[in-house]
């Protein structure tokens, strides 16, 4: 779909509206998929063996202070699988619950593309045979965005018919928490994996935490602003997990850090929408989490119902996603110009 630009705020969410529904609150997903597919289509983690270069003493000493032991693939099979056989499983189950026969491979665990390169392309290519696939997601950091990498997804996506995705983990745009989470890259790096994978026209997706306990609502926005000047393609937000044994777990047992309450959360979700570009897809609104080992995850409440708080709060108050969307292409100009027709 090609993307209509114009300083006109209101035009544009009526153009959008137009596009992915009169009633949507933010652009969903699955509505998405199946709208792109023409046929409900389900993302399904691969696990691969490997680590991160924030754990491994590259760039950093002990990983993200939040990660544990899974490096975030939650709802990973076994790494022992062979990558043919975790996809055939995961197939299985979701085409027996759901009745779903078109897939995307989602390498999701640790940083996928911290492979070396022969490596990364067997792990790849293992996937592309599948002819239920009808795409492949790659989660990764931005200081691990190689051209050489992105030659061969260009390859894979041409040759095999198969749309890429890849998924960057920010987190958040300030780079003062991103040291303090000890991410290990800044700004910077994220920005320029961005402009980077643009060049082969990549789906685009990024991971954001809107209750770091560092993060105030000013930072809120400058997500949802960063995002959309650079006109990424997805987001994923999430809620912050805090694990057993992690750094962050130790904080929060020693009653080092401040967590804002869920009604905040509630809020800082809805202003990040109001001021995100109404283009991106909203991929995740709320991270589901597990249960074992948790210290804090979701305030003990379950997903769904906050999903389902945040919109009923959206109708309540009459907004959606991209309402505050209007500093982009020369706000200031635009209204100088206004005021001399008026």
């Amino acid at each position: 779909m090609s993307r209509i630009k114009t300083h006109n705020n209101s035009l544009w969410l009526i153009v959008e509206k137009i596009l992915w529904g009169e009633n949507m609150l933010y652009r969903n997903y699955s509505q998405y998929l199946q709208e792109k597919y023409d046929e409900k289509v389900y993302k399904i983690p691969v696990n691969l063996p490997g680590t991160c270069p924030n754990r491994d003493g590259t760039v950093g000493v002990g990983g993200c202070i939040f990660c544990d032991e899974k490096g975030s693939g939650f709802e990973c099979l076994s790494n022992t699988l062979t990558v043919q056989n975790q996809l055939k499983k995961n197939k299985e189950f979701y085409n027996k619950r759901f009745g779903v026969k078109k897939f995307i491979a989602y390498f999701q665990a640790f940083t996928n593309t911290y492979l070396p390169y022969d490596k990364f392309c067997e792990n790849i290519l293992a996937v592309t045979e599948d002819k239920e696939l009808v795409g492949i997601a790659i989660s990764t950091r931005p200081d691990c965005i190689d051209e050489k990498y992105l030659l061969f997804l260009k390859d894979i996506e041409k040759n095999k018919n198969l749309d890429i995705t890849i998924e960057l983990g920010l987190q958040t745009v300030n780079y003062h928490t991103l040291d303090k989470i000890n991410r290990g890259h800044t700004l910077a790096e994220f920005i320029d994996a961005v402009l980077r994978i643009k060049k082969y026209n990549f789906g685009i997706c990024t991971h954001l935490i809107l209750n770091l306990p560092w993060d105030g609502e000013k930072d809120v926005i400058e997500n949802a602003k960063i995002l959309s000047a650079l006109d990424v393609d997805f987001v994923k937000l999430h809620s912050l997990y805090i694990v057993k044994g992690t750094p962050l777990g130790k904080m929060y047992e020693n009653g080092k850090i401040n967590l804002i309450g869920i009604n905040e959360y509630i809020n800082r979700v809805i202003i990040f929408l109001e001021y995100l570009s109404p283009h991106i897809v909203i991929q995740r609104i709320v991270g589901k989490g597990v249960k074992d080992d948790m210290l804090f995850c979701n305030w003990n409440t379950s997903w769904w119902k906050i999903k389902d708080t945040i919109e009923e709060k959206m109708i309540k108050d009459g907004t959606c996603q991209g309402k505050k969307c209007y500093y982009l292409n020369g706000r200031i100009i635009h209204n100088l110009n206004k005021e001399t027709m008026s």
